[in-house]
């Protein structure tokens, strides 16, 4: 299940969006010649990514900021732009940019710390920028929980795009997290969901003081949910491929 789109327009530009964007985009190109070499590259996310055993000793502090632009593969760092693509320009719509800058690295910081607290002698580096995009979409999930999220199904080859609100996707994406964190604390798999879930909390946390400030309870009342400005609408056009009729 992917997230293709929202129908949630912005009233602003993002700048903050597209720079976080460039910035992972251009981060992974710089090191994107290592993926040949494995040692290399062990030792570029050692060096710059969180590592839990070094961060539980003091050690290695600035990963905790610099493995937010790390990503393990393009699938990993095209993943994760996607869902800032779609679930951040709302964000900093609603904080405006410098909030928004904060609110994210915040996000990016409590993600680490909850991975750590879980797994304080892991000797696994965490890189990429899910914990703070997880931050983004905590905060999405808060102040515009009936959103239309339109979600493309796979199964096996059966291709489908449904629109669903957005507290169905997210809270499902949370509930996994936290089970396979539950499951599997040892390594995840691979993934950190203890980080996915921590960012996650840090920005339901965070965009309170901006739902109350919007009425709180009396927002959701108002917009049931909802933007409170008109939803985006997309129009399925007639494609150019001419039909063939088939030959009996």
């Amino acid at each position: 299940m992917f997230p293709i789109r929202d129908h949630n327009p912005s009233t602003r530009t993002p700048y903050i969006t597209y720079v976080l964007v460039a910035a992972n985009i251009g981060v992974f190109l710089s090191y994107v010649a290592l993926f040949g070499d494995e040692r290399a590259l062990f030792e570029l996310f050692w060096t710059w990514g969180a590592v839990p055993v070094k961060i539980s000793h003091g050690v290695g502090l600035e990963g905790i900021f610099t493995s937010m632009f790390l990503h393990a593969s393009f699938m990993h760092l095209a993943g994760n732009m996607l869902f800032l693509w779609i679930f951040g320009d709302n964000l900093e719509d609603k904080l405006g940019h410098l909030g928004y800058l904060v609110f994210y690295f915040a996000s990016g910081l409590g993600a680490v710390a909850l991975q750590i607290a879980v797994e304080p002698m892991s000797n696994v580096p965490i890189v990429g920028a899910s914990g703070a995009i997880a931050g983004v979409m905590g905060g999405y999930l808060l102040l515009f929980p009936r959103a239309r999220i339109d979600v493309l199904i796979i199964i096996v080859v059966f291709f489908k795009i449904f629109p669903v609100p957005a507290w169905i996707m997210l809270a499902l994406w949370f509930v996994f997290q936290v089970f396979n964190g539950t499951i599997n604390p040892a390594d995840g798999g691979g993934v950190a969901h203890w980080a996915h879930a921590g960012g996650f909390i840090v920005g339901l946390i965070g965009v309170v003081p901006v739902w109350l400030k919007a009425g709180g309870p009396a927002f959701w009342a108002r917009t049931e949910g909802h933007p409170d400005h008109p939803e985006a609408r997309y129009r399925a056009t007639r494609s150019r491929v001419p039909s063939v009729r088939r030959r009996r």
